[in-house]
């Protein structure tokens, strides 16, 4: 029988961070500046004629969350709903405020949890070494995948330093 033989190391690393990012506007924008200022120097790339950036978001989450209260503000119910952008989000949670059959439902009004709510955003990038890595960013942590190069890692560390939110 054949042995398999490993071919490539590759590494992960997480910073949990010591406060949760304090809301979505300043999560997006800690995303938006890697993929628009391209602090980790990566390059573009092609792959099966398909060109791609630098720098580019491959998923993203949005979880809303919403507490239904009885008028003591005692808790009576509890929603949420997952979105693929910021955009959906905030429609969707504008929606669950407002939807008076849901808060019927549930028996209570309904009060924004934006301390439980859940953001995550993975951005693929390729090293000018050739190495594509994957960084993802969530309320809690940030987490480099898919790398080997240990340059890669520095580059990151060394700007998610200069980002107070992610300290």
């Amino acid at each position: 029988m054949a042995d398999f033989v490993e071919k490539t190391n590759v590494k992960t690393a997480v910073r949990e961070l010591a406060s949760p990012i304090a809301d979505v506007a300043t999560f997006d924008s800690i995303v938006q500046e890697v993929i628009t200022d391209n602090p980790f120097g990566c390059v573009a790339w092609t792959e099966g004629g398909v060109t791609h950036q630098p720098v580019e978001k491959s998923r993203e989450a949005y979880v809303a969350k919403i507490v239904y209260q009885d008028a003591l503000a005692k808790t009576v119910g509890t929603n949420s709903g997952k979105y693929n952008s910021i955009a959906g989000f905030n429609a969707g949670a504008a929606a669950l405020l407002a939807s008076a059959p849901v808060s019927a439902a549930y028996g209570g009004t309904p009060v924004r949890d934006p301390g439980s709510e859940t953001y995550s955003a993975t951005l693929k990038c390729r090293d000018p070494n050739g190495e594509i890595f994957m960084v993802t960013f969530s309320r809690t942590r940030v987490s480099l995948t898919s790398y080997s190069d240990d340059g890669i890692r520095t580059k990151v560390e060394t700007w998610a330093d200069t980002i107070p939110a992610l300290a």
